[in-house]
């Protein structure tokens, strides 16, 4: 029963990151696209922990989740800091 619970989670996670994959694509600034990538990037976090739920190994998929959240973060703050400096954000549509 509680597998199945978290299965259904997962999934929701998945779908969710496919609607969040959207913004990333057709996203109309720059800042929209860098939002959209780390959704997807904390949603994958918290996958990873379901899927260490349903293999009942969490430990191990804690670490690997910590060290992917950690390199989301780092990725989103230098992007930002990338496309702030080159003051072209909302040059997209002009």
């Amino acid at each position: 029963m509680i597998h199945q619970f978290f299965l259904a989670a997962g999934i929701a996670l998945v779908l969710l990151m496919s609607l969040s994959l959207i913004r990333v694509i057709a996203g109309p600034t720059v800042l929209d696209r860098i939002l959209g990538g780390s959704v997807i990037g904390t949603k994958t976090t918290v996958l990873m922990l379901i899927i260490g739920v349903l293999y009942d190994n969490v430990g191990m998929f804690v670490d690997i989740a910590i060290a992917y959240a950690l390199l989301n973060f780092i990725a989103t703050l230098g992007a930002t800091k990338f496309f702030l400096r080159r003051k072209s954000i909302h040059l997209e549509h002009e």
